[in-house]
């Protein structure tokens, strides 16, 4: 069990709720700490005070299915959280061993060769960015040498890039949103890979570099990133709307797909079809170049 953290776990979620979203008396008191008392979560939940206390201290392991369940009701949690709650509780070691690359399959990589007209990139359970075509790596990295990502040691990190590298946090209008996003998605897989000590390195240089990231960490939000909208400011082509969507990758539900796209006709779509052409008229130029070499 990650004890730590399922304590840490329990406490935000018991600190964002307050008396009346689960139907207790409030009495007009002033009370000394948010959210609600761990006396009262116990209540609900139907487990003793002192048990209750133990689990948020870490002291008490092997929680019942039914108690996890109760828990999860008591303090409202969605399917997400929920998962998340038991991850937490299951007793699983610590971040011990190196995992093994993260590669992509030759069916993944002829598949972003066929999306030459959408931005595509295949992200990696830790967000390392695997693989990425044209012109996604023109929409979100085009500062970036886009080689890096068949090099596994120097692969960009799309974590690493919100939080630490002013190109890619200029890129997005609403900056804290996605963060937010990305730092949900992360909160979900190291619940489900304690193990993972490349994993557990990122969190913790992302903790010591940006205490934002510090923040949103400290809020244990659980969420993937599944699919939404977001105002971009490309320096290239200037502003545009995107929707990124992720889908699971055929034979490897730890990589996902993200694809970028625009509402049809939009002033948005008219912007990628310029970043195209000019991501096509530098590809002329290069191979221009490399004919009179």
């Amino acid at each position: 069990m990650t004890t730590g953290q399922l304590g840490e776990f329990l406490r935000a979620r018991r600190s964002r709720l307050r008396p009346e979203d689960v139907g207790l008396p409030r009495f007009g008191e002033r009370r000394r700490v948010s959210g609600l008392r761990r006396e009262e979560l116990a209540q609900l939940a139907g487990v003793s005070v002192s048990y209750y206390t133990r689990l948020e201290q870490g002291q008490s392991v092997n929680a019942s299915e039914a108690i996890l369940d109760a828990l999860a009701d008591a303090l409202k949690l969605d399917n997400h959280e929920r998962r998340h709650l038991r991850e937490l509780a299951a007793q699983r070691p610590q971040p011990t061993r190196r995992p093994p690359v993260e590669r992509v399959s030759s069916l993944t990589r002829d598949l972003l060769r066929s999306l030459d007209n959408v931005p595509a990139l295949v992200v990696g359970r830790r967000t390392d960015i695997l693989a990425w075509n044209t012109l996604g790596h023109a929409l979100f990295a085009g500062h970036v040498d886009p080689t890096l990502v068949d090099r596994p040691a120097d692969r960009p990190n799309l974590a690493r890039l919100l939080f630490l590298d002013p190109h890619t946090r200029d890129l997005y209008v609403d900056w804290p949103r996605k963060a937010r996003a990305v730092v949900g998605n992360l909160r979900l897989v190291a619940g489900r890979h304690p193990e993972d000590a490349l994993l557990a390195g990122l969190i913790g240089e992302l903790s010591m570099q940006s205490q934002e990231f510090v923040s949103l960490w400290a809020d244990h939000r659980v969420k993937p990133c599944e699919a939404d909208t977001y105002d971009l400011r490309h320096p290239l082509v200037g502003s545009l709307t995107v929707t990124q969507q992720n889908l699971r990758v055929a034979r490897n539900p730890e990589q996902s797909l993200c694809l970028v796209t625009t509402a049809a006709g939009s002033a948005s779509a008219d912007t990628m079809q310029l970043l195209a052409r000019s991501v096509d008229g530098k590809n002329i130029q290069a191979d221009s170049m490399a004919g009179h070499a």
